[in-house]
């Protein structure tokens, strides 16, 4: 079975540094975290990701533009926010991403 590939993009590195971690804890899941536009965009072109996390700090013309890219890119492709929480919250927002999703 292939993994999940999320890409996380996050403008606090430590705080990247630690979603990345908890997502990649799950076996079936695999996480690249970057840290701006430009990563985040040149990442998702060079790979096939299943979903985007957006974590806070991303202002809104950032949000805006980075998901019409994306968009443009893979029409069908999971956008999700991410403001903190923990773990808990973090695997249950990307599950529900998912529910509905021919990934789910």
């Amino acid at each position: 079975m292939r993994k999940l590939q999320i890409l996380t993009i996050g403008r606090h590195p430590e705080i990247l540094q630690t979603v990345v971690r908890l997502i990649n804890n799950n076996p079936d899941w695999n996480c690249t975290g970057v840290i701006t536009d430009e990563e985040a965009i040149s990442a998702f072109i060079a790979r096939r990701f299943d979903l985007v996390l957006l974590g806070g700090g991303i202002e809104k013309p950032s949000e805006e533009e980075l998901c019409n890219a994306f968009k443009a890119h893979h029409p069908d492709i999971i956008i999700l926010q991410h403001y903190g929480g923990g773990s808990g919250l973090l695997t249950a927002e990307i599950y529900e991403g998912l529910r509905g999703s021919k990934l789910g």
